[in-house]
């Protein structure tokens, strides 16, 4: 199983998912410590029933891989107070 840093898995999420994809697993770490594990969908269907089930409570929704028609020209919402961008800034301050 191949191992990540969570700034390296950032910098390199795309390289990272190409392997997931091909069936390998990552194990991602937090300053040497594990936090997460990036596995393939297809090798854990209960994860998938598990996600069907919140779904039919109503809970969440399925993404389908793809973003409704239109979806790019969707006038962005305001934020006259900058607290989306202050929220992001102290997100990343704090190391994530």
């Amino acid at each position: 199983m191949k191992t990540a840093g969570i700034a390296e898995l950032k910098a390199k999420l795309s390289a990272y998912l190409a392997r997931v994809k091909a069936g390998e697993e990552i194990l991602v770490t937090e300053h040497n410590v594990p936090v997460a594990r990036l596995v393939p969908v297809g090798e854990h269907p209960a994860d998938l029933r598990a996600a069907q089930d919140l779904e039919r409570q109503g809970l969440l929704r399925l993404g389908t891989g793809k973003l409704p028609a239109g979806f790019w020209k969707l006038r962005r919402g305001k934020d006259p107070d900058a607290v989306v961008r202050q929220a992001v800034a102290e997100e990343r301050s704090s190391g994530w």
